[in-house]
């Protein structure tokens, strides 16, 4: 039977932290010490079950088209996360729970007290990696991992990438009067509702939200990625490289300068009042060599329009 204080052996269980609760409240130290080392250990496990589902959003590009990619195959598994991150908790194995004991405890041994930290909120974070607190200034990477992480966008469902992709889109439509429906929904075929955008060498996102390639006219940074072309009504396999764009606004202005600067797409964008005309008028151009590429977006657009009127 278990008793007030000691760790949770089972993620789904709601009293674990009223007992926490009730033991914080004791007179003693003891008691006190035992339920912060025992809340730390839960913070620790929601921590971790984090770190466990970014690494599944990150698989799940791979398991698109896998019979076990299921709902019901998802739900277990992530009760089977849940309860792992738990177990690797109590086990110690990640170690920030005793960190975070040290440092709420007020225990000395080369960590600050919790009663010196800075309460004020007066940080800054500039561009130029430098943080500013008070008179102080030291190097940190704290700039670099905002903007990385501004790099890296996660749409979790069709309505967060519409939802994301409006704004840019519209850009778009101002400059070459392409509906921005239009837009969002080639960049949604391209990119599977955001779920597939080609990522670098190193993990990170490419940015990349029309698929447009590094031909010798582009000298920026570039990714390869394995793809399927039609040639000659065959589908092969290719590899081929692509575009590298610092941020989805620069993937926006690059889709514009390609479509505007290229003659062969002149007859396509002279259609955009017509949007079954100019999308047929990409695909003859060249766009892709899918001879289906025009229909398949006719019939995404029809989603993102369901998304944008709810």
């Amino acid at each position: 039977m278990k008793t007030p204080g000691t760790e949770a052996t089972n993620f789904f269980d709601l009293t674990s932290l009223n007992n926490i609760r009730q033991q914080s409240k004791a007179d003693d130290k003891a008691s006190k010490d035992q339920a912060l080392e025992t809340a730390a250990k839960q913070f620790e496990a929601i921590f971790m079950q984090m770190l466990l589902k970014s690494m599944r959003s990150a698989q799940e590009v791979l398991e698109a088209d896998s019979p076990f990619n299921s709902q019901n195959a998802k739900f277990y598994r992530d009760m089977h996360d849940q309860q792992l991150a738990l177990e690797l908790s109590n086990n110690g194995s990640l170690g920030l729970s005793d960190l975070i004991v040290r440092q709420l405890g007020g225990k000395q041994d080369d960590y600050m007290p919790s009663s010196v930290l800075r309460s004020d909120g007066n940080l800054v974070v500039r561009s130029d990696r430098q943080v500013a607190v008070g008179e102080q200034k030291a190097e940190r990477p704290f700039g670099e991992i905002i903007d990385k992480a501004a790099q890296n966008v996660q749409f979790e469902q069709p309505e967060d990438f519409v939802k994301h992709l409006t704004q840019p889109a519209k850009a778009v439509e101002q400059a070459l009067g392409i509906p921005y429906q239009v837009v969002i929904a080639q960049s949604a075929l391209e990119t599977g509702w955001g779920k597939k955008i080609i990522q670098k060498s190193d993990g990170q996102s490419s940015n990349n939200l029309f698929n447009i390639k590094a031909d010798s006219r582009w000298q920026g940074d570039k990714a390869n990625k394995d793809t399927l072309e039609f040639e000659n009504g065959m589908m092969t396999k290719k590899n081929a490289p692509f575009r590298v764009y610092e941020s989805i606004k620069d993937s926006v202005n690059d889709y514009i300068d390609f479509l505007s600067n290229n003659d062969r797409y002149q007859e396509a964008l002279n259609q955009t009042s017509n949007v079954e005309q100019f999308l047929h008028g990409l695909q003859k151009a060249g766009y892709a060599t899918d001879p289906q590429y025009a229909n398949k977006i006719i019939g995404t657009l029809k989603r993102v329009t369901s998304i944008l009127n709810n």
